[in-house]
Order: structure tokens, then sequence, then C-alpha cells
């Protein structure tokens, strides 16, 4: 990418990458340009808490002999459910993640809120205490493991940046950091650039859509980032293609003139 650039290109492998394997993963990388992948649970590549400690290092090497960096490990782990079993069993999944992220030497790990619980008769404000303790706990294990919590910007009414900013206050851990989703959610209310304001001192992550969608201000957003000091990965989560190269190349064009980059 060229050193003009102060945003680095990453690629999510939910969706266009879902049945790739790690080396199909860097080799496609290397050609299109992009400079690191984010992992996500489940998919092809298998990089999950099953690996052996071998399989695990091999993993390692595999991506520091290689110009593509792993950005993170991307899980589902959420923390909202009413039942006090099913948010344990989310925070101990988190706890194997970091530790797995650990081992195949990466430095973070995705997980999210997936929803408000008001239908139940939950209030707002304990469902995200609850998230945001959820993180405290997750935070404070994964610093022994030089492992960030990253918190993606989801789900139902916490997609909210006002309550995410709650959860990050309620989590009050500095080894947790916000995943900016690029939703559509982040226009509503005071807007962007006042909602972005609210968290960008805490984005350690970028995740965005597909470019050309004008429904969202993606120069502008571009721009905010720059702006607010962030040099870290935008990874794009786009759908699958047949040409999935020819896709990648152009979305680093997009990616690239969007910054103003000549």
């Amino acid at each position: 990418m060229s050193q003009k650039s102060k945003l680095h290109l990453g690629l999510v492998t939910y969706n266009l990458a879902k049945d790739w394997d790690i080396e199909t993963i860097i080799t496609n990388c290397i050609e299109a340009e992009f400079e690191g992948v984010e992992l996500r649970t489940t998919h092809a590549h298998a990089v999950e808490v099953g690996l052996s400690q071998v399989q695990r290092q091999q993993i390692k090497l595999r991506f520091s002999d290689s110009p593509i960096k792993l950005i993170g490990l991307g899980s589902a782990f959420e923390y909202h459910a009413i039942e006090p079993e099913i948010v344990r069993q989310n925070i101990e999944g988190t706890k194997a993640y970091v530790k797995l992220a650990h081992d195949v030497g990466t430095h973070g790990v995705k997980v999210r809120p997936n929803g408000l619980q008001t239908d139940k008769g939950i209030p707002v404000e304990k469902t995200l205490q609850q998230i945001g303790l959820s993180l405290k706990e997750c935070g404070e294990f994964a610093s022994d493991y030089g492992v960030e919590i990253r918190v993606e910007v989801h789900g139902k009414g916490t997609s909210s940046l006002p309550y995410m900013k709650k959860i990050i206050d309620y989590a009050d851990c500095d080894n947790v950091f916000i995943c900016w989703n690029s939703n559509q959610e982040d226009l509503v209310g005071a807007g962007l650039e006042q909602n972005f304001e609210l968290v960008k001192g805490k984005i350690h992550l970028v995740h965005i859509r597909d470019l050309f969608l004008e429904e969202y201000p993606w120069r502008k957003m571009l721009h905010l980032l720059i702006d607010s000091g962030y040099r870290g990965f935008c990874c794009a989560e786009i759908p699958e293609s047949p040409d999935p190269i020819r896709v990648m190349k152009y979305y680093r064009a997009l990616f690239l003139a969007y910054q103003g980059i000549l």
C-alpha cells in the first residue's frame, strides 16, 4: 500500500473468505495488496480452541513468515443473556479464545453485544451494565496474555453509539476497546461526527462494508479516523464473489481514493 496512506487495509474472513484455508488467505491478500486479516471463528481456516499447541505454533510461524499481519480473532461471544450460566459460558469462551490468540501470535479478540432485553422486562441500563462488567472481566484476564478485547458495535439497540459508550464506561478497563462496525445506526441521533466523538479514543479496529454504498458516508468516516489519530486496520467485511481477487483489488482502489491518495 502507498506510504501516503495513514490507514491499513485488512480483510475480515466473514463471507468473502469463509471457505479459504490459511494458505489461500495469505496468498490472496498478498496478490490484492491487503495488509492483514481478522480470522472469524467457525470458518474453513479452522483457527479454533481445539487446536494443539503444535498447530497453534504452526499458524503463528506461517503468519510471521509472511507479509500479512494476523490482526486478530473474530468471535461471536456475547454477554446480554438473562441466564447467568449463559453469560458465564460466553465469558469463559472468550478467555479460551484469548489464550488461542496469544498462542497464534495475535493481539486482539473481537466480541460483541447482541441486543437488549427490554421485551423481557429488563431495563436497558441493567443489560448495558451486565455487558460492561462481563467485558471488564474478560479485559483484565486478556491483559495478562498481551491480548486486547475489542467489542464490536453490534446488535439491535446495542449498536447505538451512546449505549456503546455506556458499555465501555461500565467496563472501566484500559484493555477493552471498540471495533467500529460502520453501521447505519452511526448516523442516527446526533449524527456521525458526534457519535464518533463518543468513542474515538477507544477505537482499535474498524470493520467496513461495501464502499460503493452511498447510504454510508465512507469518505467522511475515513477522514474522521485519520483526523482522530487512528492508524490501525480497516477490515473489509464483504460478500462472497466468484472473482474475489478482482473484487479485493477494486476495493483497495476505492479505499485509497476515498482518502484522497493519488
